[in-house]
């Protein structure tokens, strides 16, 4: 059993090749704090491992596919805990915590809370070694008050309350059943880059845009990622669909959908929508196109979320009849590295104060003006100068006073 005593011994470190069993076991247990399950993602033998960790040495898109530290209890030499931090933006100045886990979460809650324990230690480990991060992101589930408080603990602060709705079989089959109408709905591309930040930009609040920080590069798409993620749904057997709708008029993006097929029926489909806040009654016409993309697949469920600043969203989707899966809360935290400032050493007096020896001083020119210069014929005249020569006491008067 661990104590409160024995997390003082706790060493965090990198992730290494003999952790992969004991993070197998952790992301079983409830101590799954916040994203999805590490488990099935795991690289399962060495050769894979020693891959992701090639990958890391040098700047590439897949350089922090797998980046993870855990928590070593010393002298046992036990996994405590681990957790695993992705960058959130392409320019890698926003960081999201995957997932935490604490082992011993189950037997002992205070570990969790405690700002000497596991997760504060993990926690502050990744703000104090990630130097590029500026802004920490995460979500939780609204429900969990032992993690809540640990972030909250952390310098966390709550952005958005976030609802998962479901879309069940039976009313997507009736949704597809109409006609959406959409006769500007374009395929997704690189070129549509800049059109999909700005829609992303005008559809959040200030908070939350300066905190997602995200720039046109966001919204690419690279070779590797790309061919990385068509490997992953091919595995998995998902495909993607995506399309944005675009006003000739204002030659804008008011609205963007990415589907995320399940072509064997294993699992619920994927839907992501951006709206623009003016165009709202896009809604019903998004939802009618997506319901209709999924027929002729196996019946399954269609998962949607929400945020508490789309309320057209949230009313429109209980009018119809979906049901509220989970909420959570997405929280942030804003991070900022001190420069180390480095002392001199060895410097001799002379050489701190070499700036300070003096200088020939050259003449400062001014204005010239010719009514104080003297007439050169009156200066040169010999009987001027022969009276500042012979100027004496025989120049003064009688009386001995100065004329």
């Amino acid at each position: 059993m661990v104590t409160l005593n024995e997390t003082d011994l706790l060493v965090v470190r990198g992730v290494q090749f003999r952790d992969l069993e004991n993070l197998d076991k952790l992301t079983d247990q409830q101590g799954a704090m916040s994203g999805s399950s590490l488990a099935g993602r795991l690289p399962q033998n060495l050769f894979w491992y020693g891959m992701l960790r090639a990958l890391g040495c040098f700047p590439n898109p897949l350089q922090h596919l797998f980046h993870c530290f855990v928590a070593e209890q010393k002298p046992q030499g036990t996994i405590g805990g681990f957790v695993q931090v992705t960058p959130f933006n392409t320019s890698r100045s926003t960081w999201k915590i995957e997932q935490l886990s604490v082992q011993a979460q189950a037997i002992q809650p205070e570990l969790v809370t405690d700002p000497k324990g596991m997760g504060s230690q993990l926690l502050r480990y990744c703000f104090q070694n990630v130097w590029e991060a500026r802004t920490w992101v995460l979500d939780v589930d609204v429900n969990d008050k032992n993690i809540l408080a640990l972030y909250r603990q952390n310098g966390f602060q709550p952005l958005a309350q976030i609802t998962h709705w479901s879309l069940s079989a039976e009313l997507l089959t009736s949704l597809a059943q109409n006609d959406p109408d959409l006769p500007n709905l374009l395929p997704v591309s690189n070129a549509d880059a800049a059109l999909l930040c700005q829609l992303d930009c005008v559809s959040m609040p200030p908070l939350m845009r300066q905190v997602f920080d995200r720039h046109v590069a966001d919204f690419k798409r690279r070779f590797l990622s790309s061919l990385l993620n068509r490997w992953q749904n091919w595995y998995t057997h998902q495909e993607e669909v995506s399309g944005y709708v675009f006003e000739p008029q204002r030659k804008a993006a008011i609205a963007y959908f990415k589907l995320t097929l399940s072509t064997d029926g294993q699992q619920a489909h994927q839907a992501e929508l951006t709206v623009h806040p003016a165009y709202t009654w896009l809604y019903p016409k998004l939802l009618v196109k997506m319901a209709q993309l999924v027929q002729g697949l196996p019946p399954q469920a269609l998962m949607l979320e929400s945020a508490d600043y789309q309320h057209e969203r949230e009313e429109y989707l209980e009018q119809l009849g979906a049901q509220r899966q989970q909420h959570r809360l997405l929280m942030s935290r804003s991070v900022w590295h001190k420069l180390k400032e480095t002392k001199p050493e060895r410097l001799q007096l002379s050489e701190v104060l070499q700036g300070l020896q003096p200088l020939p001083r050259t003449p400062i020119p001014s204005r010239m003006s010719l009514l104080n210069l003297p007439l050169k014929s009156q200066k040169d005249r010999p009987d001027n100068q022969d009276k500042q020569v012979n100027l004496g006491h025989e120049d003064l008067p009688e009386n001995g006073h100065h004329i």
